[in-house]
């Protein structure tokens, strides 16, 4: 899944302070920007940066999905039943999941 990036969020990484208005019109023409007081920024850095941000976005797709899995394991519970248990079901999990979703972003195994 590739995170929509618009001008207003490329914007706001270039220069967090800006204060402005991006108007998408439903007819699929252009947007248009009101750039207020706020220094004008080009189209072409701002096209870079949305290249530059879904880059980053997709880099880190391994982080988010990881994140959800081990959020639906059980870890306290787990991790109790190993001490109990003498096992290592809490640490085959997260392996688990580490080799599913590596970082080099290969997607599931």
């Amino acid at each position: 899944m590739i995170k929509n990036i618009g001008a207003t969020q490329a914007i706001i990484a270039i220069n967090p302070a800006a204060q402005v208005t991006v108007s998408t019109p439903s007819d699929g023409s252009a947007e248009t920007i009101d750039w207020g007081d706020t220094a004008e920024i080009s189209q072409a850095d701002i096209d870079a940066k949305i290249v530059e941000l879904e880059a980053e976005w997709t880099a880190d797709e391994y982080a988010r999905t990881r994140k959800e899995e081990y959020a639906a394991l059980n870890q306290f519970e787990l991790i109790s039943d190993d001490d109990a248990n003498g096992t290592s079901t809490h640490k085959d999990a997260i392996a688990a999941i580490k080799t599913k979703w590596p970082k080099d972003n290969s997607g599931p195994v």
